[in-house]
Order: structure tokens, then sequence, then C-alpha cells
């Protein structure tokens, strides 16, 4: 599967475009702040249904409107699907496939699998875990509607609980209620992201090595509370105190965390920027392989400012692995666009470069 051809309306600084892409790779070249990044994120959000820079819908918007509509035209085996999604300032949002609207916003996650890498991906370093939940969130639920809803329903229950555990006195028989529904969620939701790490992290390694040379080993540990056999309700029975006291809940799924190690050491600690972002991208492309396995469907890779950090020749050696291996398809954004050209006119001739200016995007063949 691979996007045709997109039409933005009001998407952040992008008023207005209509644009036709190459099934193969796609250049989206212009300088800092002209909307190279946004216009990516209109990609990323007509599979995810959001945006990757933020959480809410608040910014999505051009200034001074009140609705962003995209519209995204793919090729598949048996021909074309289209998706529109339509967003209000009002809180309203539609997604609908092939003129038909899903009953649920949710149900499109993993119908058009995505994977992005960006500058912002240091987050995942340097943050808190909740970040690093985030990113196995993204991926997983793309794989595996049950964990979607079973990481949905957990959070919802979890605000409930923290809600009743605030309250004084508690109401032990109403928090017993909320806690044994968040059993089963909590279940498929550690078997879920233990399952994703365990085959992450070989891969994060083997593309480590492919980018870097070898010179470092790397390594994913995925830490939970439920490890070592441990139930939810064990957690919650022998904290139930301490979460009265503390008043939310101090054990569970929702305190998961996967660390990136380098040569033993915490990768945020111990490493270069240079290492860091190459790392990062290994574990985007180890997220790529992990999806394209399970879905039997390449997911479209979306590569923001990949020179950001890594020296050309490095960046090189990483396009020319994308585009002769296994993949789909592929967009990136730079600032250069004689330095992308030569890049990738080494490569393939099926390359199509694209210009952004003031939110305008145009065949670089054309004039700001």
């Amino acid at each position: 599967m691979y996007l045709k051809r997109i039409i933005v309306s009001n998407f952040k600084n992008v008023v207005s475009a209509d644009v036709t892409f190459s099934p193969k790779i796609n250049c989206i070249c212009g300088d800092n702040g002209e909307g190279k990044t946004n216009f990516l994120d209109a990609v990323y959000y007509l599979s995810m249904t959001k945006s990757f820079l933020s959480s809410t819908d608040r910014y999505t918007f051009t200034y001074g409107e009140r609705e962003t509509v995209l519209h995204g035209s793919y090729g598949t085996e048996s021909g074309t699907e289209d998706i529109a999604v339509s967003v209000r300032s009002d809180g309203n949002k539609s997604v609908r496939r092939n003129d038909k609207a899903y009953k649920r916003v949710s149900d499109h996650i993993g119908r058009i699998p995505v994977v992005m890498t960006s500058p912002s991906d240091i987050s995942l370093i340097n943050d808190s875990g909740e970040e690093r939940r985030r990113f196995l969130n993204m991926m997983i639920s793309q794989m595996d509607q049950e964990y979607l809803r079973a990481v949905m329903a957990y959070g919802r229950l979890l605000r409930q609980r923290n809600s009743l555990l605030k309250q004084e006195p508690v109401q032990d028989m109403l928090l017993d209620t909320v806690s044994e529904r968040m059993y089963g969620f909590s279940e498929t939701v550690y078997k879920g992201r233990s399952r994703a790490a365990e085959m992450l992290c070989g891969r994060t390694e083997s593309f480590y090595n492919m980018i870097s040379g070898g010179k470092e080993h790397v390594e994913l540990r995925y830490r939970s509370d439920l490890s070592g056999g441990k139930t939810t309700s064990g957690l919650f029975d022998a904290n139930r105190q301490r979460d009265k006291i503390m008043g939310y809940t101090t054990a569970g799924v929702q305190r998961d965390d996967l660390e990136f190690m380098m040569d033993g050491y915490p990768v945020r600690r111990c490493s270069s920027q240079g290492q860091q972002k190459s790392f990062l991208i290994a574990l985007k492309m180890a997220q790529y392989s992990v999806m394209k396995e399970e879905k039997g469907l390449a997911p479209i890779l979306l590569f923001d400012d990949l020179f950001d950090k890594l020296d050309a020749g490095r960046v090189a050696s990483l396009i020319r692995m994308v585009v002769e291996g296994d993949f789909g398809q592929i967009f990136i954004t730079d600032t250069d666009e004689d330095r992308l050209r030569k890049i990738v006119g080494g490569i393939t001739d099926q390359g199509k470069f694209f210009n952004v200016c003031k939110g305008q995007v145009r065949s670089s063949s054309e004039n700001c």
C-alpha cells in the first residue's frame, strides 16, 4: 500500500495542498519553518488520526480556521482506497474509508501502517517512561486492535480508580469493582508490550550495526511491575494502603518502561548525539520490520530532518538501505535539496522532489 495523492485543507500552516506522490521515494525540501514537518505530519495523521507531534488536536488548525480536512488516496493490490479525515474545533472528528464512516475513529488505526522518525524522537531517550510507553502503544496498536482496546480501557479505568483513591473516605466496594475490571486489560497490555520489546531488541541491534558499523552493543530491556509472574490483582492488594495514602495507583502497567542500553549503560548517559540519533533510527527501523512482519504489509516510512546530527555518508548509507531493501514508500524532508538530490539520484531514478515554501507544496520544478 502507498499514498498516491493527498489533499490538505487548513492543516497547521499548510492552508491548501494537492500533491501526487511516487510509490517509492518522495523528498520534501525547503527552509526551516516553511512547513515540511507539518506536511509530513499530515501524511502521518491520515494513518493515525492524530498528530505525531502533539497529543491534542488543538494545534491542528490553520490560524483562524475551525476545520481541518485531509483526504488521501492509496494504491493497493486491489485498486484504490480513499481515506478522509475531518477535524473541527468543537472536538468533532470523523474518519471515512471509501465514503463510509467508521463507527469508532480508533477502528482506523492499523489500516494504513506508518512509521515516523523525527528529531523529536530524542524525547524517547531523555524524557520519562511515558514517552516510551506511548511509543510502544502506537506501534502495537497498529498491529493489534485487541491491544488498542485494552490500553484505552485500562487508561479510562485507571483514571476512575485514581479518582476514587482521592476521596475521603475511599469507597472500598466501588474501588474493588473498578480494580477487578482492570485485571484482564492489564494482562493484555503487559503481554503485548513484553512480546513487542522482545521482537524489537535483536532487530534494533542489527539495524544499529548497519548504521554505525557495529562499534557498540545496544540492547532494549522491558521493565514492568508485572514481571516475574506477578498479577495486577496481587499488586493492587499489596499496595492498597499505599494507594489510599498517595491518592493514586502506585503499581501497574502504567509504570512500565523500556530501557535503552549501550555497552551496558543507559543510552542517555553514555552516548554522543550522533550515537543517540543512530540508535533512534535503528529503533524505528526495527519497529518497521516488526510491523511489516506482523501485518504482512509494508508501513509508510517517514523521515523528518534525516540529516540532523548525522553526517552525509551515514545518511547516504541509510537511504541506500531503505531504497534498495525490502521497504515500501518513503518520505524524506531536508533543507538542502541539492544534497538530497545527489544522494538519492546516485541510488535510484524513482525519486520525486517537492518544495515547501510558506506552507505551499509544489513540485520542485515550480517556483514559490
